[in-house]
C-alpha cells in the first residue's frame, strides 16, 4: 500500500524526487572561516551559522543587495513535547529587496511536497536571479527583472528537515541519475552503466524518521528557526525598525506554494498559538519574538481534497482550454469514485473524525488515525487523481504531453557545483525534492488531516490578508479547486458573505495586458492567472509580482490602486469563463541529466543508459554540435560565485503582450557602480488607470465556457458550502 502511495504522492508534489548530488562532496563546513556561528539570542541551546555568499553567485539587480545564506541548528528534542531525537539543520537563503531594505516588508516563501526544496522558488519563480548558460563549460546567474526582492526581503526556507540543502546527519552515499535511487554507504558504479550516471556525495541520512511526519510538526520547527534569525538579523524584523527602541509584533508575509496550501494555515495557526503561549507565561516572553503574520498567499495551494476532490474530474473534462483529458464517461466514473460509499469522500471524513478525537495535536503518534488517514490519501490518489495520467498530459500543465522540461531545470547543475556550495556554505549536495519526507508525511496521512480552511477563516477574523492564487493551466491543484476553497473560506463567517457577490475583475499587469481576473471582497481575494501551470511565476513572472505587490500593500489587486479593504468589493463578471485560444506550442524535449524521470522520453533514457549523446551543462545532445552557444551578452550579464557581472543586465520575463524592463549597471575597472535616483531601473509595481485596450488578454473575451460546466460548478459551490458547514461543526 506504501509503495502505490509513493508512486502517486510524487505527483502531488512538485515534480518527481529528482537527481539530488553533483560529482564531489561539499567542503567541509568546519573548514570555512567565513562562516558566522552565534547562539540564538531567543534560545540558548540552538545555533545559527550564515554567511555571505560571494558576489555573482545570485545576481542581484543592484550589486549593494546583502544576502545570507546559511543554516539555524535545532539540537534534539528542541520540540518537545513532540518526540525529536535527531538534529534539525535547517537552510536558509536571505536577500534584501532592491529599495529601502530596513523599511520593506519581510515575506518567507515556502515550497511544498511534502519534500520539494524552496530553491524551486528561487531559482526557477520568484527569486531575484536565474541561472543561465554562459558557455559550453560553464553556468552562471543574471538578474530578474520580476523577482520578488522587488518589493520585499525575501527569505526562502528548505523545510521540513532534510529537503533541499537541509540536512539531519551528513551521510556520504550514491546517487544512481537514472532511477533516481540512492545507496548507503557509496558504491562503485554498477556493471555497464555509464560513470556520470552515477554519482557520490554528501546527503541527509534519509532516515524518515529524522524529520518532521506531519504539517503542524513542521511548523513549530520553522517557529523556532524564525525566532533565531529574526533576533540575529534585527535589521529585517518588521517589529524593530529604525530610529526605535520598542521591538513590536513581527508582522510578515507567509507565500507557501502547491503543499503550501497545508503549511500555510497551520503554520500561521500555530505561530498565533505560540503568541498565546507567550502572553500567557507558558513560554518566555523577553527572550521570544511576537510573530504575526499580515499576509498569507496561497500559491496553486492544494488544501482540502474535501472540498477540491470533486473538482479533477470536472478540471480534466471541460476546461478553459477545451483539452479533454477524460471523457465525459470517465469523468462520471471518477466523480462517482469520490462521492460512493467507501470512497475518497467518506474516507477522508473518517480520517478526520478519528485525528480530532485521538490526535487533535497532529503529532502523527497514533497508529490508528494514521492508518485511517493513509488509506484516505491512497484511496484519493489512485481512484480520483490518477485516472487523469492516461492521457498523457503533464499534471501540472495541462496544455502539455509528458515529458515537460519547462521550467528548465538548469538550476540543478548550477546548485551541485562545488564553487556555489562552497559559497554558500551549504553542507551536502542539493536535493529538489525528498522521497523521505514524503515517505514520513504519508505514513500519517497528513494529506487528508484538514483543518486548513477553518484556520484561514480565522485568520481573516484576526485582519490577516488572505489571498489565493491560481494559474489556469495546472491539473494537480487546479483552479476550479482554488476557486471552491475561497467559497469555502466564505462559508465560515457571516462577516465574509460579501465574496459571494464580488465580481471578477481584471487584473491590469501593465498598460498593455490583462493578466487575469480576480475576486476580492476585504481582506480574501482569489485570482486565476491566465497561462499559467503549476510554478505561477515561471509562466506569468509580471502578472505574479504584480498580483504579490498589491497583496502584500493591501491595495485593490485589480489595480494597485489603494482601497479601503474594510469595505472594498471587486465588481466584474460573476464567474472567470475567459477561454485561452490558441492552445501554446509543445516545449522542446530537453533531457536534464539531474532530473531524468520529468524531462527525458523513453528513448533518451536508453540512450543515456548506453552512454550515448554527450552531455553539455546536464543537458543531453545527440552530438556536440547540437549545442547552441549564448549570445555574447550573456556573459557580460552573468555572474559567477566571487565575480559580479560586468554588465548587470536583468533578463525578459515570460509574459503577456506587456514585455518586460530592463537595465543596465556600468562598471569602473570591474567594479559595478551604485545606481542614482535618476536611473531607470525594475522596481516598483504598475498601477493601473485605466484598462488596456486591443491586444490585451481580457476576461469573458474569446467565448464562454459552455452552460453545462457553468451548472456542474454552480452545484458544487452549493454542495461544498453545506458540506463544509456539516464537517467543520
Amino acid at each position: 500500500m506504501l509503495q502505490r502511495l509513493l508512486s502517486w504522492t510524487t505527483i502531488l508534489l512538485f515534480f518527481q524526487w529528482a537527481p539530488l548530488c553533483f560529482a564531489q562532496y561539499p567542503p567541509p563546513l568546519s573548514n570555512d572561516r567565513n562562516i558566522t556561528t552565534i547562539r540564538s539570542p531567543a534560545n540558548g541551546n540552538i545555533t545559527i551559522s550564515y554567511k555571505t555568499p560571494l558576489p555573482g553567485t545570485c545576481t542581484t539587480v543592484f550589486p549593494n543587495q546583502e544576502q545570507y545564506s546559511g543554516y539555524v541548528t535545532l539540537p534534539p528534542f528542541s520540540l518537545t513535547p513532540i518526540q525529536q531525537n535527531y538534529t534539525i539543520n535547517t537552510f536558509f537563503w536571505f536577500i534584501e529587496a532592491r529599495t529601502n531594505p530596513s523599511t520593506a516588508p519581510l515575506t518567507i516563501y515556502i515550497n511544498g511536497g511534502p519534500g520539494s526544496s524552496s530553491m524551486v522558488g528561487l531559482f526557477q519563480e520568484t527569486g531575484p536571479c536565474q541561472v543561465v548558460e554562459v558557455s559550453e563549460t560553464e553556468l552562471g546567474t543574471e538578474a530578474r527583472d520580476w523577482g520578488w526582492d522587488r518589493s520585499s526581503n525575501v527569505l526562502y526556507i528548505d523545510q521540513p528537515n532534510q529537503v533541499g540543502f537541509s540536512y539531519d546527519i551528513l551521510t556520504n552515499g550514491s546517487l544512481n541519475l537514472l532511477s533516481a535511487d540512492l545507496a548507503f554507504p557509496p558504491t562503485d558504479v554498477p556493471p555497464n552503466q555509464p560513470a556520470d550516471t552515477y554519482i557520490n556525495g554528501t546527503f541527509p541520512s534519509n532516515n524518515y524518521v529524522n524529520t518532521a511526519n506531519t504539517t503542524q510538526i513542521a511548523g513549530y520547527a520553522i517557529w523556532h528557526m524564525l525566532q533565531a534569525f529574526l533576533t540575529t538579523f534585527p535589521e529585517y524584523n518588521p517589529g524593530s525598525r529604525p530610529n526605535s527602541t520598542i521591538t513590536g509584533p513581527v508582522g510578515v508575509n507567509l507565500f507557501a506554494e502547491s503543499y503550501g496550501g497545508k503549511y500555510g494555515p497551520a503554520f500561521a495557526t500555530l505561530w498565533e498559538g505560540q503568541n498565546e503561549l507567550r502572553r500567557n507565561g507558558s513560554i518566555p516572553s523577553n527572550t521570544t519574538l511576537e510573530i504575526q503574520l499580515s499576509t498569507l498567499g496561497i500559491m496553486q495551494g492544494c488544501v482540502d481534497d474535501l472540498v477540491q476532490g470533486r473538482y479533477y474530474p470536472i478540471f480534466a473534462n471541460n476546461n478553459t482550454y477545451g483539452i479533454q483529458a477524460l471523457s465525459l464517461t470517465e469523468e462520471l466514473t471518477v466523480a462517482d469514485a469520490f462521492l460512493n460509499a467507501g470512497g475518497c469522500q467518506q474516507k477522508i471524513q473518517a480520517c478526520r473524525t478519528a485525528a480530532a478525537s485521538l490526535d487533535p495535536s497532529d503529532y502523527g503518534n497514533v497508529s490508528s488515525v494514521n492508518e485511517l488517514c493513509q488509506q484516505a490519501q491512497e484511496n484519493c490518489n489512485d481512484n480520483v487523481i490518477a485516472p487523469y495520467t492516461s492521457s498523457g498530459r503533464d499534471v501540472y500543465d495541462i496544455s502539455q504531453m509528458v515529458p515537460d522540461s519547462f521550467p528548465p531545470s538548469t538550476y540543478l547543475e548550477y546548485l551541485n557545483s562545488a564553487a556555489v556550495q562552497a559559497s554558500i556554505g551549504a553542507g551536502v549536495n542539493y536535493t529538489e525534492t525528498s522521497a523521505t519526507v514524503a515517505t514520513a508525511f504519508l505514513t500519517t496521512g497528513d494529506y487528508d488531516r484538514g483543518t486548513q480552511i477553518a484556520e484561514m477563516a480565522s485568520l481573516l477574523a484576526l485582519g490577516v490578508r488572505v489571498a489565493l492564487i491560481y494559474g489556469d493551466r495546472d491539473y494537480i491543484c487546479n483552479w476550479l479547486g482554488g476557486e471552491a476553497v475561497s467559497f469555502a473560506i466564505a462559508a465560515q463567517s457571516p462577516a465574509l458573505a460579501p465574496f459571494y457577490s464580488a465580481g471578477y475583475a481584471e487584473i491590469v499587469t501593465n498598460s498593455s495586458y490583462v493578466g487575469g481576473v480576480v475576486r476580492q471582497y476585504g481582506n480574501l481575494s482569489f485570482s486565476r492567472i491566465y497561462d499559467a501551470g503549476h510554478l505561477i511565476p515561471a509562466y506569468q513572472p509580471e502578472t505574479a509580482f504584480t498580483v504579490f505587490t498589491r497583496v502584500i500593500m493591501g491595495t485593490d489587486i485589480s489595480t494597485g490602486e489603494p482601497v479601503d479593504l474594510s469595505s472594498y468589493v471587486s465588481t466584474g463578471d460573476a464567474n472567470a469563463t475567459y477561454l485561452n485560444t490558441p492552445l501554446p506550442e509543445q516545449n522542446d524535449a530537453v533531457c536534464w541529466i539531474r532530473n531524468v524521470l520529468s524531462t527525458c522520453t523513453s528513448e533518451q533514457q536508453l540512450k543515456l543508459a548506453a552512454g550515448q549523446g554527450v552531455i553539455i551543462n546536464g543537458v543531453l545532445y545527440d552530438q556536440e554540435s547540437d549545442w547552441q552557444e549564448p549570445a555574447s551578452s550573456v556573459s557580460l550579464a552573468a555572474g559567477r560565485p566571487g565575480t559580479f557581472p560586468m554588465l548587470a543586465a536583468t533578463s525578459s520575463g515570460v509574459t503577456g503582450s506587456g514585455g518586460s524592463m530592463s537595465a543596465t549597471v556600468s562598471s569602473t575597472n570591474g567594479v559595478p557602480m551604485i545606481p542614482t535616483a535618476s536611473s531607470s531601473w525594475p522596481t516598483g509595481v504598475y498601477v493601473a488607470t485605466a484598462t488596456p485596450t486591443g491586444g490585451g488578454k481580457k476576461s469573458g473575451a474569446g467565448g464562454r465556457v459552455n452552460e453545462m460546466d457553468l451548472g456542474r460548478r454552480w452545484w458544487g459551490f452549493v454542495w461544498l458550502v453545506g458540506m463544509a458547514a456539516w464537517w467543520i461543526f
